[in-house]
């Protein structure tokens, strides 16, 4: 039985990553962790760099027909990426 002020692991951890600002890079590392899943392995294995900084996720595909695919779902991928973080992460997609 837990006492009322008892936090379960996952609860503690959230509460550190927010308390020592790091929040924000622990997502952002999540989903790049989480690419393949998020797009699939095919376009995940064509996908030559990846990062996100100032809520814009930066994006290198080695093929111009995933990467022009990946332009028309960019506003999916923004979705998958900011329901997955349970936060708004990703506000554009940019193709280097």
């Amino acid at each position: 039985m837990r006492k009322a002020n008892d936090k379960s692991l996952k609860e503690a951890i959230e509460q550190m990553l927010n308390v020592y600002k790091i929040k924000r890079k622990f997502d952002e590392t999540s989903i790049i962790a989480h690419w393949p899943e998020l797009v699939g392995k095919p376009v995940a294995n064509r996908t030559k760099e990846l990062f996100i900084h100032d809520k814009k996720l930066f994006l290198r595909v080695e093929s111009s027909v995933i990467k022009n695919e990946l332009m028309m779902m960019r506003e999916q991928i923004i979705e998958k990426i900011n329901d997955e973080a349970k936060t708004n992460l990703v506000e554009e997609i940019i193709f280097l």
